[in-house]
């Protein structure tokens, strides 16, 4: 067989033979394929319709994936260029598909198949890693490349200029992730009435998401938008497929006694985080994943439980953050059933890398509460209770690149206005007194951070307003110059 690269010269040849022993008896199909640019690699997905026979071949900046057996299905379409992924092409040559990228120079290949899991099929994952010469530049950098336009190979770009790019080019709004739980088959509770969860929830959470859409920097997604059933797994894996930045599980309690009422938030429990690190670790299919932006499947063991257990450590700090700002908030509408946030290991609040929280708006097995449960006015008023929670734990903790983030960056007299033209971002800084932008990572010090900078904690702080010695994690920092 003539390969379509012998013209190009020798190949450097890194095969990744599948695990399975017999070549399917019906060849599998490519039905789609999307990209995922990230900070550390660039990942592409290929649906396939079953398990596949493949090799992995590289010439140059050329990565081909000859596939046995394999066709492109109808209506297949290749993604655009994203990270360092620049182009997709495919051949057929002796009844085997050759799928043809062209990648960034010096990027390094790898792939993996994946089992079908999770509501997937069967996957073949290529992750392009950049090389010593390799030019990154991230989604916040592409949408105002006038900034970074003199970028070189292996340059440091600053964190300051990357985030006022960002800001200018486009501030990204929040994404919350509304879960109406039950649904279809499983209706959940019901109150004395007849009252059905799965329609209260599915109210609530439709009115909560028409309360965050109004909101500037705010977008939400509903995991269901009717009446039909999602396995529980499923609903928060359909967050993080949306880069959601919060997930919110809207439920309504029950009891066997009629006399329980008030509202409660939960978040995941110590056991249930140690349970599902413990899933994550030990499973190749979610090892490839990525938790926070960062695959596990190329980490030893005791790197990626490392990883694993910082990124749960961030989620679940900030879900505690986020239960309580909705808890208080949902205390002024009527009593809660014990006054503090509680904790277990539901299913749904399992995401190892996004804030999740569980709201029981009330007791639906109470008389008094179902009827409040079926008015639309209380339904509103939840709503808005969750999304002023919700709203004032970004406006705390502003995510990077958001809209949020501009806003803080905006009242510290980082960035006069969004509205400057790129040219203008470094006299912008320099009137502010300051040299960079630091997003506080988990376990970070005003010390710590001083120390990298090279700048006292008094000018870090009085750079930044701040009378304490503590900072959060998640919150950007303005780094003086001098």
């Amino acid at each position: 067989m003539t390969r379509p690269f012998a013209r190009l010269g020798v190949l450097a040849l890194v095969a990744l033979a599948a695990a399975l022993p017999l070549r399917p008896a019906q060849a599998a199909d490519v039905q789609g394929a999307r990209v995922w640019a990230g900070p550390e690699y660039t990942r592409v997905v290929f649906d396939l319709s079953g398990p596949v026979e493949y090799k992995l071949l590289r010439d140059g900046n050329t990565v081909e994936l000859e596939l046995a057996g394999g066709d492109l299905a109808r209506g297949f379409d290749a993604p655009p260029a994203q990270g360092l992924y620049k182009g997709l092409e495919s051949r057929a040559s002796a009844g085997d598909l050759h799928l043809v990228a062209q990648a960034a120079a010096g990027a390094q290949p790898k792939s993996f198949l994946l089992k079908p899991a999770g509501g997937h099929g069967y996957r073949l994952v290529l992750d392009l890693y950049p090389g010593k010469d390799t030019v990154v530049v991230d989604a916040a950098d592409d949408r105002a490349p006038g900034v970074l336009a003199s970028i070189k190979p292996t340059s440091s770009v600053g964190k300051g200029a990357k985030q006022a790019a960002a800001l200018l080019g486009g501030e990204r709004k929040v994404i919350v992730a509304i879960d109406a739980g039950h649904g279809g088959k499983d209706p959940g509770s019901h109150g004395p009435s007849g009252t059905q969860e799965k329609n209260v929830t599915l109210a609530v959470a439709r009115a909560l998401a028409d309360e965050i859409n109004k909101q500037p920097g705010m977008k939400a997604v509903l995991t269901r938008d009717g009446d039909y059933f999602i396995p529980l797994k499923r609903r928060y894996q359909i967050a993080r497929e949306q880069n959601a930045d919060m997930f919110v599980s809207v439920h309504a309690d029950a009891f066997t006694s009629s006399d329980a009422r008030g509202s409660s938030v939960w978040v995941l429990s110590p056991r249930g985080k140690t349970s599902e690190a413990a899933r994550w670790l030990a499973d190749r299919e979610n090892r490839a994943d990525l938790i926070g932006g960062v695959s596990l499947d190329d980490k030893d063991d005791s790197l990626a439980a490392v990883l694993l257990d910082l990124q749960q450590g961030y989620a679940i700090q900030a879900s505690e953050a986020i239960a309580g700002n909705v808890l208080k908030a949902l205390a002024k509408l009527g009593p809660t059933h014990r006054g503090h946030v509680e904790h277990a290991n539901f299913v749904v609040l399992r995401s190892p890398d996004v804030p999740s929280i569980l709201v029981e708006t009330a007791f639906i097995s109470n008389p008094v509460e179902e009827r409040k449960l079926r008015d639309p006015a209380h339904q509103r008023q939840l709503a808005e209770a969750v999304m002023g929670g919700v709203r004032n734990y970004f406006e705390a903790t502003p995510p990077q690149g958001t809209w949020f983030a501009a806003q803080a960056m905006r009242r510290n007299g980082v960035l006069a206005s969004a509205t400057k033209p790129a040219a203008t971002v470094a006299d912008t800084r320099a009137d502010a007194n300051v040299r960079d932008l630091h997003r506080v990572a988990r376990g970070e010090s005003l010390g710590s951070i001083a120390r990298q900078y090279g700048v006292s904690v008094n000018a870090l702080k009085s750079a930044n307003r701040m009378n304490g010695d503590t900072v959060q994690a998640g919150a950007v920092l303005a780094i003086p110059a001098g």
